[in-house]
């Protein structure tokens, strides 16, 4: 019987979320205008109603703004005559909601700021700021536009208004753009709060509000996924998700889309099962809105390919494979096509059909540009095939052209070169180059360390090195690298999660081997509390961590404890039945020689006290 071990905690990272932009409609600033309490001096004037927004909600579109008894005036009554000053402010006005150019807009807000006090300025900051948030301009200039905005609207003795939700939301965006991603966090929280009030707030309108909740809920997913914090990132889509079937037909395309997005959330934290009814329900709406040969059906078949493979259902993978390939052939898509065909050859290689995988990876070598990134997937993946076939030469000299390649692209494609080095790092462990891979990992972890978007994948990789030297002995260098996986994967994934057990688990082998028994039942009974919560107590690692506990408790000469947890492994390896009849002879073995022990018995050297890490196998 084997163990899921490590090689789960390898796929931790580099699964790429892809950030989520939040969109607004093209009336919204004004509509929210109105139906806040705010005033803006000229900025109200009744000839004026801005129709141009910049960070469009998209999708979420003008069912939330159709109430024609919303038009933006706000002036108690219209002065009969005009002075010159409030002619030239109203002109500047108009000229700044007419601009068609980002250059215009700037330049007619400059004349604004030289004519109109700052706090009379609120809206067409906001509305400038989100104006080039949208068409990706700097991220400072967007602060500053934001921040002027937000002073406007958050001054002493207002009340917290949709606006200054608005406001708070383009802080949070540029902040993000910016990666100061705990000032982001600080100013969409705040933004969330205030909109949740709205919400729940019967003197408002719902429809004003969702739009901007929704957004503000994306900003966060994509805040959350930056910062490692993966688990709570779903809570955050999962919100987004709900808004959108308050909004839109249960079949419509914008609801097919949300829900692949919240299906990748799930695959990057390798939750297939929850992933895949989405993935299926997003595919399900896409067929039926834009046919079988749509391009997004194509993406929905890819990740359900990917999702397949996760559960171990390499055949239905390779057929959502297969129907994918198709659509992308048929829309001309080569690169995309390149790509779904490596995933065939490596789901060829999950089913052990090797010479399979190699036919078609010699024949998409020949597509890809030489020097190019794709190139060198191509070659770690024939690299996999051939160590499967014992070939390891041959496995070797890919994995040098592969690494040749990378070398050149470290700086332009961090991420991506950072994911091919860990794959190749897996292959050399295959082969127990350990001294490879152990390097490489290093490599690796140079490059993510400089990137505090990736703290998930760092946490991945420094696992993978403390497993490697704990395995080929070097228990003392290990234990840092497993102590730092352990809290960054904590913080990334949640207290819960699996793989956190893994290191945990790995931790504690590692302070048993050291001689501190007590700190090693501590790990051990983490371990096992994560694996019973997210394996189930019949797993077989959530028994090896039991059964590790009880050899940690035997080290301390708790007998009695010992007994207890070795009796709870016998337990465990009976809801096996006959295919663990050798791991429960052995735990039988063991039960009765701690007995012994308990009660004073004749000292016997057969008792093991040390725990290994789990075993490395393939499987996941």
């Amino acid at each position: 019987m084997k163990s899921h071990s490590i090689s789960l905690i390898r796929r931790f990272h580099f699964h790429k979320f892809r950030p989520i932009s939040p969109l607004i409609h093209v009336n919204y600033i004004s509509d929210a205008a109105s139906s806040s309490s705010l005033s803006s001096s000229s900025l109200f004037s009744p000839t004026r109603k801005i129709s141009t927004c910049c960070r469009t909600y998209g999708p979420i579109k003008s069912q939330f703004w159709d109430n024609p008894c919303r038009s933006f005036n706000t002036h108690v009554e219209e002065p009969t005559e005009i002075s010159a000053s409030d002619k030239e402010k109203i002109d500047l006005e108009e000229a700044f909601e007419s601009a068609e150019t980002t250059d215009e807009m700037i330049r007619l807000f400059k004349e604004m700021e030289l004519s109109f006090e700052g706090n009379e300025l609120g809206l067409s900051s906001l509305k400038l700021g989100l104006h080039l948030d949208r068409e990706g301009e700097d991220p400072e200039k967007v602060l500053s536009y934001a921040d002027k905005a937000l002073k406007s609207f958050d001054g002493d003795g207002i009340k917290p208004n949709l606006l200054v939700a608005m406001a708070l939301q383009l802080m949070g965006s540029a902040n993000y753009g910016l990666k100061r991603f705990s000032d982001s966090l600080g100013y969409l929280n705040r933004a969330n709060r205030i909109l949740v009030k709205l919400e729940a707030d019967e003197d408002n309108v719902v429809e004003d509000v969702r739009p901007v909740l929704h957004a503000v809920q994306l900003e966060l997913a994509n805040v959350k996924n930056a910062m490692g914090r993966r688990e709570e990132a779903i809570e955050n889509l999962k919100k987004s998700l709900e808004i959108k079937e308050m909004t839109f037909e249960e079949d419509s395309k914008e609801m097919g889309v949300a829900n692949r997005g919240l299906a990748d959330a799930y695959v990057a934290v390798l939750n297939f099962n929850e992933a895949l009814p989405y993935a299926l329900k997003a595919l399900e709406i896409h067929k039926k809105e834009l046919g079988n040969n749509s391009a997004e059906v194509a993406q929905d078949r890819r990740l359900l390919g990917v999702i397949y493979s996760g559960l171990e259902q390499h055949d239905k993978a390779l057929e959502q494979n297969r129907l994918s390939q198709r659509v992308l052939k048929n829309w001309g898509m080569k690169l995309e096509l390149i790509r779904a065909e490596v995933d065939a050859a490596n789901m060829k290689v999950a089913l052990g059909k090797y010479e399979e995988a190699i036919d078609i990876l010699k024949s998409v070598v020949e597509q890809t540009e030489k020097d190019s990134e794709m190139r060198a997937m191509v070659y770690i993946s024939m690299s996999k095939a051939l160590v499967n076939q014992q070939k390891f030469a041959d496995s070797k000299k890919c994995l040098e052209f592969a690494c040749e390649i990378l070398e050149k692209k470290e700086t332009a494609s961090p991420v991506e070169v950072a994911e091919a080095y860990s794959e190749v790092a897996m292959q050399y462990e295959s082969m127990n180059e350990f001294e490879i891979a152990i390097s490489l990992l290093q490599k690796t972890l140079s490059i993510l360390e400089k990137l505090p978007q990736e703290q998930h994948s760092e946490g991945s990789v420094s696992a993978r090195i403390g497993w490697l030297l704990l395995f080929s002995g070097r228990v003392s260098q290990a234990v840092p690298y497993l102590e730092s996986a352990a809290e960054r994967l904590k913080e990334s994934f949640g207290a819960k999660h699996f793989g956190v057990g893994y290191v945990y688990n790995n931790l504690g082998a590692a302070y048993l081997e050291l001689g501190r028994p007590q700190s090693a039942a501590q790990m051990f009974a983490v371990a096992k509390d994560i694996m019973d919560v997210s394996l189930g107590p019949n797993h077989v690692d959530s028994i090896d961590a039991c059964q590790n506990l009880s050899k940690a408790y035997a080290g301390m000469g708790n007998y009695n404890l010992a007994v207890e947890f070795q009796q709870r492994v016998i337990d465990a390896w009976d809801n096996h039945g006959q295919s663990a009849k050798d791991e429960m002879k052995e735990a039988k073995r063991l039960l009765e020689e701690l007995r012994l022990k308990a009660r004073g018995g004749v000292s016997t050297n057969k008792l093991l006290t040390k725990a290994l890490p789990l075993p490395k196998t393939g499987h996941s």
